[in-house]
């Protein structure tokens, strides 16, 4: 056997790749596993991005190669959802690289920026995957708290009394996954000043804007901040595309330029179709939005209910497509928890642990899941 490379000692098996394993293989014995605890979207694409997709395959362009950055029409169609959702203004040439998905950026980022023994600010509770990419480069993880007694909100006083020297980029993830936490005006304002006066690059990951919150924002509306802060965003969530893997980075010219470097040496551009497909989504109407968030309005309901049942509190305030809920004080384990759960109901729900050591005692709950099931799993508690 050939040795492996040392950086895989840095990390481990995704979480969901290892426990979804488990849960088939309960399936495939006869359990009836409800799943909640995976974010992918049930519902389906709208009906005119399905169609953009049929007609591409027959187009003469759609079997070749295509550019690194993308259909033009897909930075403009970029370009006018985030003037039109968010009143940012960005050029379509060179403030806009589409992805093959969000998740494809945050490796491709820190590519570009970090060098071995830089560190990052990373939230905890957060995304785990910032974590690992961090760590597979040879860079050190630097995390800082969020907690409901702050509201999940990153406290910036505290982090500017240390030594913030080493720290290159910061992690950010508004409205915040696993916690439901949206962003503020006023929290940008502060963090492109944060990150001003310590040159770090600020990247905010933002696929959760348009799910059940009345006040979608993004960090690049803040003057200045394209010259500090770089904004990920993906068709995943809003629009019922995960499997079709279409994101995007926006920012200062340079910066993405340097996405680009790498970029374009790791692939060789998203499939024709998948590209006209994005174009139609980002031009949805409101009904779309709309639509969408009735269902997952009707689920939340029930998933409120749920969680009562098992004796957890939830914050009725918070957005996007999960319920980041709070464990009952005599519970001590949130993977034993779920576990327990899993193998007496048939239940999955998410552990707050796989987040952060700040997810001790909190598990988080799916909205990817239809009504008929979340009912199903209140019936059998």
């Amino acid at each position: 056997m050939i040795e492996v490379a040392k950086r895989l000692s840095t990390v481990e098996e995704y979480y969901f790749s290892r426990k979804l394993r488990e849960v088939r293989q309960l399936m495939a014995e006869g359990k009836p596993v409800i799943n909640m605890g995976i974010g992918s979207p049930d519902l389906h694409p709208a009906p005119e991005v399905i169609k953009a997709l049929r007609d591409a395959v027959e187009d003469t362009m759609a079997h070749q190669y295509q550019s690194y950055q993308g259909l033009p029409e897909l930075r403009e169609g970029v370009r006018d959802f985030y003037r039109d959702k968010f009143g940012v203004a960005l050029d379509r040439d060179t403030e806009i690289l589409p992805l093959m998905g969000s998740k494809e950026g945050i490796m491709h980022i820190s590519m570009a920026f970090l060098n071995e023994g830089d560190e990052v600010l990373i939230p905890d509770p957060g995304y785990p995957t910032y974590t690992s990419v961090t760590r597979l480069l040879g860079a050190v993880p630097r995390y800082y708290d969020l907690t409901g007694d702050n509201g999940w909100l990153p406290d910036l006083e505290a982090l500017e009394k240390q030594d913030l020297s080493a720290v290159k980029l910061m992690w950010l993830n508004y409205p915040h996954m696993p916690t439901g936490t949206n962003g503020t005006t006023a929290l940008y304002e502060a963090l492109v000043a944060f990150a001003r006066r310590n040159n770090i690059l600020l990247i905010n990951d933002n696929p959760y804007s348009f799910v059940l919150n009345d006040s979608p924002a993004s960090i690049l509306r803040v003057e200045g901040a394209k010259e500090v802060a770089l904004e990920l965003n993906s068709l995943s969530k809003t629009f019922n595309m995960a499997g079709w893997r279409v994101g995007m980075v926006m920012g200062d010219a340079r910066n993405i330029n340097a996405v680009l470097k790498v970029k374009s040496n790791m692939d060789s551009g998203m499939f024709y179709g998948i590209q006209k497909g994005a174009v139609a989504a980002l031009r949805c109407s409101d009904d779309w939005y709309k639509d969408v968030n009735s269902v997952y309005r009707e689920r939340r309901v029930l998933m409120y209910r749920l969680i009562e049942e098992l004796g957890c509190t939830y914050d009725p305030d918070s957005v996007g497509m999960f319920v980041w809920a709070k464990l009952p004080e005599e519970v001590t384990s949130a993977e034993g928890f779920i576990d327990d759960i899993l193998y007496s109901k048939s239940i999955f729900i998410t552990p707050g642990t796989i987040f952060g050591k700040n997810g001790e005692g909190y598990i988080r709950f799916s909205l990817c899941t239809p009504k008929e099931k979340i009912q199903e799993a209140i019936d059998r508690l």
